[in-house]
């Protein structure tokens, strides 16, 4: 799989690793892009239309669209045949993360987590199988109609 595809692979290490450095390393918000975050919320709030938007609801939809590239990868690198495979692996790295997340003084492990990344990897692959299929139905010889003699 990684020899058929070294560029993609080559790519699929280094999303990982943005990844592994958002989520396992340093808490990404500083103090001024969480000033920033929580006055946008506050504007956000102000407004019945918007009210429903929270710190929460953003958390959760920036986890879901962080793993969709992870989902979409793991099945352009193993094949549109193991999409289940693809789902397992996002299913668990993002367990793998939240088990990490227990032993670092700056990570919280979160239960909304597994289930956002999840989400987020299982969009991915949907994606990807879509794409896939749109790819694989233009590329597709049409089938070939035996010829009828027509009556006269």
């Amino acid at each position: 799989m990684i020899r058929r595809h070294p560029l993609l692979a080559l790519f699929t290490a280094a999303y990982l690793a943005l990844v592994g450095w958002v989520t396992l390393g340093p808490q990404p918000l500083d103090g001024e892009g969480q000033a920033l975050l929580w006055r946008a919320l506050r504007v956000l709030g102000r407004y019945e239309q918007t009210s429903w938007l929270d710190y929460g609801t953003v958390e959760f939809a920036s986890n879901v669209l962080m793993f969709v590239p992870i989902g979409l990868l793991f099945l352009l690198l193993l094949d549109l045949r193991r999409w289940w495979l693809a789902i397992l692996l996002g299913v668990a790295l993002t367990c793998g993360i939240e088990f990490a997340q227990q032993f670092l003084p700056t990570r919280v492990a979160d239960p909304r987590d597994l289930l956002s990344n999840s989400i987020g990897a299982t969009i991915g692959v949907v994606v990807g199988l879509i794409w896939g299929g749109i790819g694989l139905l233009r590329h597709r010889e049409p089938a070939s109609r035996p010829s009828v003699p027509a009556r006269g």
